[in-house]
């Protein structure tokens, strides 16, 4: 268990294999292991069109997360962290992670589908609300799931189709570091 005072909690949009095999250790974790949820439930192809996000202690990777982007919003996915390291303050600084790199993107909202006895965790903790009062959303096994949405404010420096052109060749997260492809290199 991590304490008050570690500092040692970052959290990384995945940009490489390595990261993106942290990530799907974790959820085969969370999901497969704790849960018992089949491996086709937990991976699928979304995985391939996904942003996906690696929680870290130190160098070892403790959550994962996957951004899935819509017209005007982006969905949160596939959440879950190692037992250890469930607790406020690493749920709180993944969250608002995600939700600056999803503010960065230009996207004012996001929304989640959480199972009621999480539901709380995201509207109570994280400033999610019901999304227009409606009945849970079945899946495919008859497990009910809450929609839940959080609005977001976009920065002035938001990446749009104003955004200089050469921030484009960066890399997803890392928009402040200048790519080899930039000032007419490459």
């Amino acid at each position: 268990m991590i304490h008050k005072s570690d500092n040692a909690i970052r959290v990384a949009v995945v940009t490489n294999s390595e990261q993106l095999l942290h990530a799907q250790a974790v959820r085969s974790i969370c999901f497969m292991e704790e849960t018992g949820l089949p491996a086709r439930r937990v991976f699928d192809g979304n995985d391939f069109q996904a942003t996906h996000i690696v929680i870290y202690h130190d160098d070892e990777p403790i959550g994962s997360s996957r951004i899935r982007w819509f017209n005007g919003f982006a969905k949160i996915e596939r959440t879950g962290f190692r037992k250890a390291y469930r607790n406020v303050r690493v749920l709180k600084q993944t969250a608002d992670f995600i939700f600056d790199h999803v503010a960065r993107k230009g996207y004012p909202r996001v929304i989640t589908l959480a199972e009621p006895k999480y539901a709380a965790v995201w509207t109570r903790m994280l400033g999610f609300k019901p999304l227009n009062d409606r009945p849970p959303t079945l899946s495919g096994d008859g497990e009910p799931f809450i929609e839940l949405v959080k609005e977001l404010t976009v920065p002035s420096d938001a990446i749009s189709i104003d955004t200089d052109a050469g921030m484009l060749f960066r890399v997803e997260g890392y928009w402040q570091i200048p790519s080899a492809f930039e000032g007419g290199g490459g």
